[in-house]
């Protein structure tokens, strides 16, 4: 999973733009999905950050998005129960809202096989007061914070060459969370959002990316549309490194 420890200082972005957050809900009104059993946690969690409400009024005081699950009684997996997101990356909540944890994972290649049991354990044993991050990333053809591609992966990349990838390819980063509330015992996972171009990132960390692309199992590419930019991803690296080295 690649969690590592985080202290309450670290736990959600300082001084968010809380007017960009509020937009971004009201121009995407179904980031928000909300079931009956969300409600105890979303007033458990929203003070925990100092407002009045539930988990949509906990999100649009942050950075992150915000989602909860809990485990019902008789189920072997946590199941989402309610999300607050404004800025996806390429999903889409009202599809994902009430599913268990191994079928919201389903697309990811490799993630029944390899991370469901550590994933289902690490949720059954954490425990309240401890917090927990990792970050992702994945190449997007937006630099907008809400990403939900509207055509094939072929389509969205056609416009990018190695000669324009670094204005045209976008190194999108996902920072996660996971803490348990201490009195519901619900699981909150936040999501924040933050996206670069590609030729704003440092030589090195374009040529980590580059070596990142080719290594992708075949699945999880294929799923990223790799195989519509890796190319154009790949040459611009290797243009970048020749610059570097003079």
């Amino acid at each position: 999973m690649g969690l590592v420890r985080l202290v309450e200082q670290e736990w959600l972005q300082p001084e968010p733009d809380c007017a960009a957050r509020h937009m971004g809900f009201v121009d995407w009104p179904e980031g928000v999905q909300l079931t009956p059993e969300v409600e105890a946690p979303g007033r458990e969690l929203a003070a925990m950050v100092g407002v009045d409400g539930g988990l949509l009024e906990a999100a649009l005081t942050a950075h992150e998005d915000m989602c909860l699950l809990t485990k019902r009684v008789g189920d072997d997996q946590y199941r989402l129960i309610g999300a607050a997101v404004a800025w996806p990356s390429d999903w889409h909540p009202k599809d994902k809202i009430g599913l268990p944890l191994r079928a919201l994972h389903a697309p990811i290649a490799g993630y029944g096989e390899q991370l469901a049991t550590g994933v289902d354990r690490f949720m059954d044993t954490l425990e309240a007061g401890r917090i927990y991050g990792r970050c992702n990333w994945f190449i997007a053809p937006t630099g907008a914070k809400r990403w939900i591609a509207e055509s094939k992966s072929d389509a969205q990349f056609t416009h990018v060459t190695s000669d324009n990838a670094g204005e045209t390819l976008f190194v999108r980063s996902e920072r996660q969370t996971l803490r348990r509330l201490p009195e519901t015992g619900a699981i909150l996972f936040t999501i924040g959002i933050y996206v670069e171009p590609l030729g704003a990132l440092a030589k090195d960390n374009i040529a980590m990316l580059a070596q990142a692309i080719q290594s992708l199992v075949e699945g999880e590419g294929d799923r990223r549309g790799a195989g519509a930019y890796a190319s154009a991803l790949i040459g611009y690296a290797s243009a970048q490194e020749r610059e570097k080295q003079g």
